[in-house]
């Protein structure tokens, strides 16, 4: 019974967050304002900080819209064993990591006392017994025979050459793979792009996540360059000490997307906490996977979690798949046989998949469906940074629109604390960097 009760408090704990973060599913469609600023370039911009015997440190600066207004993100090169990369990165951002820690989890604890007046007393006094660490350690036993040994490794090399708390970094990990963001995904090909892209794809992936903890203070593309026979080189897309794929493109010409699911429907089926964190299947994917078929077989076979959307694109042959995602479904759709279908708020266009927030979100996918129509047959990076995820107001914490074809990344992440002008990445100037020339970097 005990056990029982206390996967129950780890359901609840960590399902809340999502329902309430949902909610924008179901108020009035807003078409927010474009975003007129033009694209900076990233590759001329790389600032050498320091390099280890593994890895190599950069920083971006960004103008946005003034001195008061720019921003700053770190681009880590990491060369290596899963522990040799994880201790590069311990290494070069040694501080970054232990303040970031420490902040992220004094932000977890704080959040908990927000939510425990939503829960009956019976489950507060059982948290109260467990603590925050207690219900994470229970997601960690019931995760570890599904995870691949190399992310402990990774983590372990980290926290080595930092000092942060191992046990503190392993569950901030955990705590992403069960807080599941409302965003935003797209893939498009074909008749959806301009002419002059004929050819090519286009994928969109929008991170709608915490804005009010530390995370933004800390944004980072860590390039991965792993030792001969342990995969390819490939990019994450996120924040200083998180290892797991939430965002990132591979020299495989892949590229992954996903949304956290709090409205769905019947057919999504049940749920499991029990099985592989999907941050570490995606970046597996990332990691492994050559083509996009690859990435299918990676899921159906893998011991699947929670309700989520994912999407996963190959540059190669100009594919791009959603997938429904769950522990006892796994649907992969095309632009013919997307679901939901619904002709007002989530129609089916030729050559473009889509999901606007969430499965079930009338007002959200109104909104991009509604920006798809106006630019069917114009779309390129450009038109989505100005009139898609803009419009949409999605992509708060990070955006990141992929050209796989030529292998460009333009990303944008939201504003640091320290930062004026717009706050959100969607409303922010984006960074156009080149990763073909990221992945062939030697250390």
């Amino acid at each position: 019974n005990f056990r029982k009760m206390s996967w129950l408090i780890l359901f609840t704990l960590f399902s809340l967050p999502a329902i309430i973060s949902g909610a924008a599913c179901h108020s009035k469609p807003w078409f927010g304002p474009q975003n007129e600023l033009p694209i900076f370039s990233g590759n001329d911009a790389l600032e050498f900080i320091n390099s280890t015997t593994h890895g190599r440190l950069y920083n971006i600066s960004v103008p946005q819209t003034g001195p008061s207004s720019a921003s700053t993100f770190r681009v880590l090169h990491v060369y290596g064993t899963p522990y040799q990369m994880g201790h590069a990165q311990g290494t070069l951002l040694k501080n970054t990591c232990v303040e970031l820690v420490d902040r992220v989890w004094s932000y977890m604890e704080s959040q908990v006392g927000g939510i425990l007046p939503w829960l009956p007393k019976w489950l507060v006094d059982l948290i109260a017994t467990l603590g925050l660490d207690g219900a994470l350690d229970f997601t960690y036993y019931a995760t570890i025979e599904y995870t691949p040994s190399h992310f402990y490794e990774e983590l372990r090399g980290l926290a080595d050459a930092s000092g942060a708390d191992y046990n503190t970094l392993v569950r901030i990990h955990l705590l992403a793979s069960l807080t599941q963001g409302a965003c935003s995904m797209l893939g498009g090909w074909g008749p959806s792009l301009s002419t002059n892209w004929n050819g090519k794809l286009l994928q969109l992936r929008a991170l709608d996540w915490d804005m009010d903890g530390p995370f933004r203070d800390y944004s980072q593309i860590t390039v991965y360059h792993p030792e001969q026979g342990n995969g390819h080189p490939f990019a994450i897309v996120g924040f200083t000490g998180f290892i797991g794929g939430l965002t990132g493109m591979s020299s495989q010409q892949l590229g992954i997307s996903e949304i956290g699911v709090s409205y769905p429907d019947d057919t999504f089926g049940s749920e499991s906490r029990i099985g592989l964190p999907f941050i570490y299947l995606l970046r597996d994917i990332l990691q492994y996977d050559i083509v996009l078929d690859d990435a299918i077989n990676r899921m159906t076979n893998a011991r699947r979690t929670c309700d989520l959307i994912l999407g996963v694109g190959d540059g190669k042959s100009s594919e791009f798949r959603g997938m429904q995602y769950s522990y006892s479904v796994l649907n992969v759709f095309n632009d013919k046989d997307m679901m939901p279908l619904n002709d007002t708020w989530h129609p089916r266009f030729n050559g473009v998949v889509y999901w606007g927030m969430d499965w079930l979100c009338p007002e959200d996918n109104l909104v991009l469906s509604t920006q798809i129509k106006k630019f069917y047959g114009e779309l390129t990076p450009e038109i989505g940074i100005r009139y898609l995820s803009a419009i949409t107001a999605t992509g708060d914490n990070h955006v990141a629109w992929y050209d796989l074809t030529d292998m460009d990344l333009y990303v944008s992440f939201a504003a640091p604390f320290s930062s004026t002008g717009p706050r959100g990445g969607y409303a922010r100037q984006f960074t156009k960097i080149s990763m073909a020339a990221l992945f062939s970097q030697t250390n």
